[in-house]
C-alpha cells in the first residue's frame, strides 16, 4: 500500500466547514450522443433541454450541465495537454450502489473501468465520448479514515471488484439509474503549478490542505478527504485549452450562508483577485482560468442552473484579457 506523503498545515482563515462542491458544466461535441451516454450508461435523469444545452441530475437536483459545441476537439485526457478538468467525481451513497452501477455498466457490454481503492473510498474511472474524465465512487465511513498531523492517508490500491458486485447482488435491487442521494463529491483539476494552486485554493479560498505530493494537492472543507484535487501530471507549465476544445466551463462551490461567502470574498479582495457578481452568483477564476461560481446553497432546479451558466459566461468575458500563469 502506497500512502500519500503530506506536509502542510491548514491556514488560519479556513473556509466554512459545511462548504461543498455542487455542480459542473461541460462543453460537448454532439449533445445527442452525450445525452445517450450520460442517461443510459451513467444513469442521470434529463431535467431540461433547449437550444443546444441540457441539464442532468438526480431527484430533480441539477448536477451536470452540457452545452453543445459542434466540431470541438476531444479533451486530451491521460496525456500531456492543457489545464482544466482531470475528472469530476460522482459520490454514490453506499457500496451496494457502486456495485449496482458497475454491474449495469458491464451488462451494457462496456469494458471494466479503471479503479482505485484509496482507503477513504473505492473509485471507478472512465471517460465520456469527448474525453472528459469521470470518477464514480463510494466513501468508507469517516471513522475508518486514518489521519496524521492533519493529513488523511490515501492510496491507489486495486478495488475488490468481485466484492463490489457481490454487495450489489446481496442487496437484490435492480438498476433504476443513479440512486437517491447521489451528488458531486469532488472536482479534480489539471493545473500548471502546485505552489500556485496552494496559494489560491488554500491561502485565499480557505480550503484545508489534507494531502500533498510534489505533483498533486488535495484540499477540503470540514474534514472531508478532498473536495478539490489538483495535479500537474499532464499539465505542468501548461495553460488553458483552445476554444475549439470540449472543456470544463465552470463548477460551483456551495457555501452554507452569505456570511461564509462574504469571508471568502474578503480574502479575494485582500489578495487583489478579481471576481464578478451576476444575480445570486459570484464568479472567480483560478490562475489557469478555471471558472468557479461561489453560491449560497445548491442550485435546486434547472432554472437556477441556467442562471449560473449566464453568470459564468459573463465572468469568462470579463476575464478574457487577463494573463494566464505559465511555468516551464
Amino acid at each position: 500500500m502506497t500512502q500519500v506523503q503530506t506536509a502542510r498545515a491548514a491556514g488560519p482563515a479556513a473556509i466554512d466547514p459545511a462548504t461543498t462542491v455542487g455542480l459542473l458544466s461541460l462543453t460537448v461535441t454532439d449533445l445527442a450522443r452525450s445525452l445517450t451516454f450520460y442517461t443510459t450508461a451513467l444513469g442521470f435523469a434529463l431535467l431540461d433541454q433547449a437550444d443546444g444545452a441540457a441539464t442532468l441530475g438526480v431527484d430533480g437536483t441539477p448536477l451536470l450541465l452540457l452545452t453543445e459545441h459542434p466540431g470541438a476537439q476531444p479533451w486530451p485526457h491521460d496525456r500531456y495537454g492543457y489545464t482544466g478538468l482531470y475528472h469530476f467525481a460522482l459520490l454514490l451513497p453506499a457500496r451496494a450502489d457502486l456495485g449496482r452501477w458497475l454491474r449495469h455498466w458491464l451488462e451494457l457490454g462496456l469494458p471494466l473501468p479503471g479503479q482505485g481503492d484509496h482507503l477513504v473510498s473505492e473509485a471507478l474511472y472512465l471517460s465520456d465520448p469527448d474525453g472528459h474524465g469521470i470518477e464514480v465512487y463510494r466513501d468508507r465511513p469517516r471513522g475508518d479514515w486514518t489521519w496524521a498531523n492533519g493529513r488523511v492517508q490515501m492510496a491507489a490500491d486495486p478495488v475488490d471488484i468481485q466484492g463490489l458486485l457481490g454487495e450489489a447482488e446481496r442487496a437484490g435491487e435492480p438498476w433504476r439509474g443513479l440512486p437517491h442521494g447521489t451528488r458531486l463529491g469532488h472536482m479534480h483539476l489539471q493545473i500548471g503549478a502546485i505552489h500556485e494552486a496552494a496559494a489560491f485554493y488554500h491561502d485565499i479560498l480557505g480550503f484545508d490542505i489534507v494531502a500533498q505530493m510534489p505533483t498533486a494537492l488535495f484540499v477540503s472543507a470540514g474534514g472531508y478527504h478532498h473536495h478539490i484535487g489538483l495535479n500537474t501530471w499532464h499539465s505542468r507549465g501548461a495553460g488553458p485549452a483552445p476554444a475549439s476544445t470540449a472543456t470544463l466551463r465552470f463548477f460551483t462551490i456551495d457555501l452554507p450562508s452569505e456570511d461564509a461567502r462574504a469571508a471568502v470574498l474578503r480574502r479575494l479582495d485582500d489578495a487583489g483577485r478579481r471576481y464578478t457578481r451576476t444575480g445570486a452568483a459570484v464568479a472567480v477564476q483560478d490562475p489557469w482560468r478555471n471558472t468557479i461560481l461561489l453560491q449560497v446553497g445548491a442550485a435546486a432546479s434547472a432554472g437556477a442552473a441556467g442562471a449560473l451558466t449566464a453568470a459564468a459566461s459573463a465572468a469568462t468575458r470579463g476575464h478574457a484579457a487577463a494573463p494566464v500563469t505559465q511555468q516551464h
